[in-house]
């Protein structure tokens, strides 16, 4: 997909839906943010982690959705955090999916609009601003996610496009 396609066809319908359900304000550094990272991590286009030579031994990629979350990193961490909690809870109730870390991480793969919520939930734990700056965005990134591989060469692209998008 292209940023414009994911900004139009999965950010933007699932961030209009599941901002009032998680009691956040919209805005457009949040979005920016949202769709920069999105990039970095699945190039707007995997909704499960490519791990050299397949999936695990149980068969499961070890991350989900396109913003790729792990089972017991981000996910676990949205439904355990205290600004998030309660919100975590109220998006898988109206997504229908038990607010537990294994049924959502499950789930993300093919439910963007659980994976959109979680993400900007995470986001939410912040205590700093949004980022308006590349680099703003690449420290919270990196703050938030946790990458195991970040690949910083890689940011300045997905930043300026998702920046190019927003505006």
């Amino acid at each position: 997909m292209t940023p414009e396609q994911f900004r139009d066809d999965i950010l933007r319908p699932s961030l209009d839906r599941v901002l009032p359900i998680i009691e956040i304000p919209d805005s457009r550094e949040a979005e920016r943010e949202l769709l920069a990272i999105a990039g970095q991590e699945s190039s707007w286009t995997w909704r499960y982690q490519l791990k050299p030579g397949g999936p695990s031994a149980d068969g499961a990629y070890p991350a989900r959705g396109f913003w790729q979350f792990e089972r017991r990193g981000g996910v676990a961490g949205v439904l355990r955090h205290q600004r998030t909690a309660k919100r975590a809870r109220a998006l898988c109730e109206a997504c229908h999916v038990y607010p537990d870390s294994d049924d959502v991480w499950r789930a993300l793969e093919g439910h963007d609009l659980l994976a959109t919520g979680f993400a900007r939930l995470l986001l939410w734990t912040e205590p700093d601003p949004l980022p308006k700056t590349r680099t703003q965005g690449w420290k919270q990134y990196l703050d938030l996610w946790r990458p195991g591989r970040p690949y910083p060469d890689k940011w300045a692209g997905y930043w300026k496009s998702a920046d190019d998008v927003v505006r």
